[in-house]
C-alpha cells in the first residue's frame, strides 16, 4: 500500500489524473523539473508509479500536461478576448486581451500561483524539449497578438517590436508571480488588487510600446 504523504492531495477531491497533476505542479514549482522526482509526485498524490505511467507515459509527458491544462484555458480566454475587439482595436484593448486573462489565471484558486512559478522555471531552466512543446502548441497565440500589435504600431521595425513584446511579456510574468514591492493592502479584495495590477501594467506597456 502507498503511504500517504503529509502533503498528499485528497483522494476524495480529485480523480487520480487530477491528483497527479496537482502534486506535480506543486513539486515542480518548489523544486524544479529536474529536482522533483516521480517518487515525490506519486507520494504526494497518493498513487503508485504505474498510475503515472498509465496516464502520462513519462515524466516529460507529465510536465507537458501540467502546462497544457493551464495554458489551453489561458490561451482560449486570450483569443476569445482578442476576437471580441473587432477589426479596429485600440492598443490598450489589445494589451488588455493579452494581460487580463493571464492575471486572472495567476490569481485564481486551484493552484494558479503554483503554476506561475512553474512557468517561470520554464523560462529559467534550459529544457529544449519543453521549449519546443510550448513553441509548437502555443506560439501561434503570441504570433496573433504580435500581428495585431504590429498593425497598431506600424512605425516600429519588426526586431524592435519583438524586443518590446518580450519585455512586456516579462513584466506580465513578474506581475503574475505577485512577488513585487506592491502587495495587496488590507481591505482590498483579490479581484480589486488584480484589476489594479492590470490597469498599471496596461498603461506601462502602452507607454513602452509607443515610446520613440
Amino acid at each position: 500500500m502507498v503511504q500517504r504523504s503529509p502533503n498528499a492531495v485528497s483522494s476524495s477531491q480529485f480523480s487520480t489524473k487530477q491528483r497527479i497533476l496537482e502534486a506535480a505542479e506543486t513539486l515542480f514549482a518548489r523544486h524544479g523539473f529536474a529536482g522533483a522526482s516521480l517518487r515525490q509526485v506519486t507520494s504526494a498524490a497518493n498513487v503508485n508509479l504505474a498510475a503515472v505511467n498509465y496516464h502520462f507515459g513519462s515524466k516529460d509527458k507529465l510536465i507537458e500536461e501540467v502546462f497544457r491544462r493551464r495554458l489551453d484555458e489561458l490561451n482560449k480566454r486570450r483569443l476569445h478576448a482578442l476576437e471580441q475587439l473587432g477589426e479596429t482595436p485600440t492598443l490598450e484593448d489589445a494589451l488588455a486581451a493579452f494581460i487580463r486573462p493571464a492575471l486572472e489565471l495567476a490569481r485564481e484558486g486551484e493552484g494558479g500561483g503554483a503554476f506561475v512559478r512553474v512557468l517561470a522555471r520554464a523560462y529559467a531552466e534550459h529544457n529544449d524539449q519543453l521549449r519546443k512543446f510550448l513553441s509548437e502548441n502555443y506560439g501561434h497565440v503570441l504570433k496573433q497578438f504580435t500581428k495585431v500589435f504590429g498593425t497598431l504600431l506600424p512605425q516600429l521595425k519588426r526586431e524592435e517590436l519583438y524586443w518590446r513584446i518580450d519585455i512586456v511579456a516579462g513584466a506580465l510574468t513578474y506581475a503574475m508571480a505577485d512577488f513585487g514591492i506592491i502587495q495587496r493592502r488590507e481591505g482590498v479584495t483579490e479581484q480589486q488588487h488584480r484589476e489594479q495590477a492590470a490597469e498599471h501594467l496596461i498603461r506601462f506597456a502602452v507607454a513602452g510600446l509607443r515610446a520613440e
